[in-house]
């Protein structure tokens, strides 16, 4: 290799952890703007007073954050989980938040209605039960309530600790 070509790389792989590491603070500034639309989707479809705990009562955006930002989850899912809640946002106007529930249930099937919308809202189910139904360990399914709730249990044995590779 020559020493240009060496230098070259060297320079890219030293400054990859720092682009990296831009990018998730990027991300994370964006889902701030949108954690409180992703929250209200999650307490529509999981609202107080039903079966089931809430995802208010289960902290399950709380979840959901600490779950896509951990360095094992895929780039591509946190992303679309981050663009999903924008592109709901824009379509109504950056006003999903204000809705009363008839609203929000209109919104919501309009969003579903394209296979992007109905991909994303199904991702959010999946981590908002993943929330419900996952080990207390990891800051939801307070009080094991989600097991409780269909009558099962996490399975043995249970994690001692609470995320791996970190």
């Amino acid at each position: 290799m020559r020493r240009r070509n060496f230098m070259i790389l060297g320079s890219i792989i030293g400054i990859s952890p720092y682009l990296s590491a831009q990018s998730i603070t990027l991300e994370q500034k964006r889902f701030a703007k949108i954690k409180k639309t992703i929250a209200t989707v999650q307490a529509h479809m999981l609202p107080d007073h039903t079966a089931l705990p809430s995802a208010r009562s289960m902290h399950t955006i709380d979840f959901l954050e600490e779950t896509i930002f951990h360095s094992t989850y895929d780039r591509d899912i946190r992303r679309f989980v981050i663009d999903g809640a924008e592109e709901l946002e824009r379509r109504e106007g950056g006003k999903f938040t204000t809705y009363d529930t008839t609203r929000k249930e209109k919104a919501l099937r309009a969003y579903e209605t394209d296979s992007y919308g109905s991909n994303w809202l199904s991702r959010i189910m999946t981590l908002s039960m993943e929330a419900m139904l996952g080990d207390p360990i990891y800051g939801s399914n307070i009080g094991e309530s989600g097991w409780k709730a269909v009558e099962s249990f996490g399975g043995l044995p249970r994690p001692r600790t609470r995320y791996m590779g970190r």
